[in-house]
């Protein structure tokens, strides 16, 4: 359906809507562990009480063959084409993170990493250092290279090895490539203008100045002794949920990629006390009265994948099914359990496998499946849904779509 049909349908209502994101949640059955993914391998009783009067489905985050990010994963799931709305990684993280954006700006998804004596990347992610040594390092950065020629290099501090840079000065390009090598094995690449012009190219020499900087200031850390930087972007404009949808929505997420695009998305952000399904559940509670649709996200599954780690993946799915009871206590009208994208831990990367999903509510197709799992998903009722067609569904079973013609 297109957005301008679906949003012409729109029509007020109260019932409330969730939309539990458990990043990266699909996965490929494992030889290693009796052909199972870790979603069925899990026990999980309460999403097993779920399933049999719910709709089960696989979700297409993109197309068929295409890996998404997990900037295009999210927008899919919130009702945009993926394709056509393009927004940077920088952009999402900067937001995320709560930093302003200013007309000009470019900003970048930065963390730190290991490089050996070599100057090859031996480790992305730095051991995955904590946030408070990310906080120690950024202040560093602050300090020493924090102007280069006539921009400002604005930094602020993220969860784990992340951080986020925003270049502000005249005459800066988006257009630039990623100073990130995206593996192990290899040298951090030097940015490079991806469009012929001034403003990419004084945009890559900065950039390449900043990172030439960051290792210098770095050089005796241990393990974060150098950063990588990408997605260089500015921030794009389009309408939000309630322009669309009539929608007062709240996103729950600890990570300011996830807080990044809801707040593109137009919800309001709001932070839980932890990274836990039951600490995003908690908050939901505290704002269920202000709001008509509620985006919780859940890290876990998709750093487990990542890592190839299939028990973790496991363990981290079992604990959102634990915390599934405090969420149905608050009686949402449609709950909808899905992930932005799979991250198959064989992979132990993004893959563009179909995402399993389930749609709980009152009119939806009871499939009357036992389980919730990735094989009982690829034979439900809506197998091969396109996730930016999720949001139709989803208010279709709220009751918050119209009649389409006569």
């Amino acid at each position: 359906m297109s957005s301008s049909v679906l949003e012409s349908l729109v029509i007020p209502n109260t019932t409330k809507i969730v939309l539990l994101v458990m990043d990266g949640l699909g996965d490929l059955p494992n030889a290693e562990h009796q052909w199972q993914t870790p979603l069925e391998a899990a026990r999980t009783p309460n999403f097993d009480a779920l399933a049999p009067s719910s709709a089960l489905g696989r979700l297409l985050p993109v197309q068929p063959g295409v890996t998404p990010g997990s900037g295009p994963g999210h927008l899919g799931l919130f009702g945009y084409d993926p394709v056509e709305t393009t927004v940077g990684r920088g952009v999402l993280e900067a937001l995320g993170a709560g930093m302003e954006l200013k007309p000009g700006d470019v900003a970048a998804r930065a963390n730190f990493c290991t490089l050996g004596p070599d100057g090859i990347v031996t480790d992305r992610r730095a051991g995955r250092i904590p946030s408070e040594t990310c906080a120690k390092l950024v202040a560093m950065l602050k300090e020493k290279a924090a102007r280069f020629e006539d921009v400002d290099v604005i930094l602020e501090p993220g969860k784990g090895h992340r951080f986020v840079a925003v270049l502000r000065g005249p005459g800066l390009g988006g257009e630039v490539s990623d100073a990130d090598p995206h593996k192990e094995g290899k040298a951090i690449p030097a940015a490079h203008a991806l469009v012929p012009g001034a403003a990419n190219e004084k945009t890559a020499r900065i950039i390449n100045a900043f990172m030439q900087r960051a290792a210098e200031v770095l050089k005796n850390e241990a393990p974060a002794n150098a950063a990588l930087a990408r997605g260089f972007s500015a921030r794009p404009h389009f309408p939000g949920y309630r322009e669309r949808f009539q929608l007062r929505a709240a996103a729950i997420a600890a990570y300011p990629m996830y807080r990044g695009v809801a707040q593109l998305a137009g919800m309001d952000l709001f932070v839980p006390g932890g990274e836990t399904a039951a600490d995003a559940i908690a908050v939901a509670r505290e704002k269920w009265n202000d709001y008509d649709f509620f985006f919780l996200h859940v890290k876990g599954t998709d750093m487990a994948g990542e890592d190839g780690n299939f028990d973790m993946k496991k363990a981290v799915i079992e604990s959102v099914d634990t915390a599934l009871p405090q969420l149905l206590a608050l009686h949402p009208d449609v709950l909808c359990m899905t992930g932005d994208h799979s991250t198959p831990t064989p992979v132990k990367g993004h893959s563009w496998h179909p995402v399993p999903a389930l749609i709980h509510g009152k009119w939806c197709f009871a499939d009357g499946f036992a389980r919730f799992h990735e094989k009982h998903c690829r034979a439900g009722s809506f197998s091969g849904l396109a996730s930016k067609d999720l949001m139709a569904v989803l208010l279709a079973n709220a009751g918050r779509l119209d009649k389409y013609g006569a």
